[in-house]
Order: C-alpha cells, then sequence, then structure tokens
C-alpha cells in the first residue's frame, strides 16, 4: 500500500530534522522530498511547517520510547544502556554520521516554541519511562528519576557529540562511565 501525503510529510520530516534540524528543513525541500503538494501541506496541517515539524517530533518521540520500552522489557539497566548505545551506532554508521536524533533538532528551535515544547514533552517522556523501568528494577524512586534523566541526557549528547566527531567514542565512553553506575543502582 502507497503512503498518503500526510504519512509522507510525516516522514520527509523526520529524516530532514534528523539530518539539518528545523532551521534547515525548508518547506520547498520537504515538498520535493515527500513528493507531496503545498495544498496537501495545508490540508494535513493547516498551521503549516510549524504543525508538521511538530507532529514529526511526536511520531519520531513515540517511535524511540517503543525502543525504549523493547530495551526495558529484558536484562538489567546497564544492558539496556549497552542496547541504546548499539543501535545508535549502527543507525550513525549507517548514515555516516549524517543523521542524529530528530528530538534534538526540534529542542533546538528556537524560533519555534511548539515544535520545542513538543520535543520538551518528548524528553519528559522519555524520563518518566526510563524512571519507571529503573524502578520496576529495584532503584528507589528519586535516584531512577535522576538516573533516567541522566541517561536520556548523556546519550543525546554522545549522539550529537559522535556526529561532530565522526566517531562513536562519546557513546563508547558513555557506556563505559555510565553502565557501571547503572549496575550500582
Amino acid at each position: 500500500m502507497t503512503e498518503g501525503p500526510r504519512t509522507r510529510l510525516i516522514e520527509s520530516t523526520i529524516a530532514l530534522v534528523r539530518e539539518q534540524g528545523v532551521p534547515g528543513a525548508g518547506l520547498a525541500t520537504l515538498l520535493e522530498r515527500s513528493n507531496a503538494s503545498r495544498n496537501s501541506l495545508y490540508q494535513h496541517f493547516p498551521a503549516g511547517k510549524a504543525e508538521l515539524v511538530t507532529e514529526a517530533t511526536k511520531v519520531a518521540g513515540a517511535r524511540m520510547s517503543a525502543v525504549f520500552d523493547r530495551v526495558t522489557a529484558t536484562g538489567p539497566p546497564d544492558q539496556w544502556l549497552a542496547a541504546l548505545v548499539g543501535w545508535w551506532k549502527k543507525a550513525l554508521r549507517t548514515s555516516d554520521y549524517a543523521t542524529g536524533c530528530p528530538v534534538v533538532g526540534a529542542a533546538l528551535a528556537e524560533a519555534e516554541p511548539g515544535v520545542q515544547a513538543a520535543a520538551g514533552a518528548v524528553f519528559d517522556e522519555w524520563n518518566v519511562r526510563l524512571a519507571g523501568a529503573l524502578g520496576d528494577a529495584g532503584v528507589p524512586a528519586e535516584r531512577a528519576r535522576a538516573l533516567a534523566s541522566l541517561m536520556v541526557s548523556a546519550l543525546e549528547g554522545a549522539i550529537v557529540q559522535a556526529r561532530a566527531t565522526k566517531s562513536v567514542r562519546p557513546l563508547d565512553d558513555l557506556e563505559a562511565t555510565l553502565g557501571p553506575l547503572l549496575r550500582a543502582g
């Protein structure tokens, strides 16, 4: 089944924001990549590009939430980190370090407060999910909340550094440093 214009617009936006951030995701490029018309954009996203990028951020966030759910379903927390690091190392290498996390791109969209708020909501959701999983693994609630926030922040920062340096070393360093902390609970 062929994807409709709404889906193509969202998918193209996620890809472009992963590569160039929100400012680099120009409307003409989004329309060209999605093979959608301007009329389709405004039919599905009446508020235009900002509404599209907000929705794409939510979709990308939900997909990563599903990855977190799969990862935290088995093994101890340090293995969750290893799985997430491995997932990102593969994604970065596959794209030759050209794509990162679209939620970070949205978070940096200072000129688009709605987009930035959507990214903040995604980060909050990830923190809550990871804190809940850490709590289920026996980590006290306050410590689980702090570790979850540290895990998300450190992972996102390592992804940004890996893209900039064209190396997975920041992710390796993250795993080597945060892994023992997660084992200690």
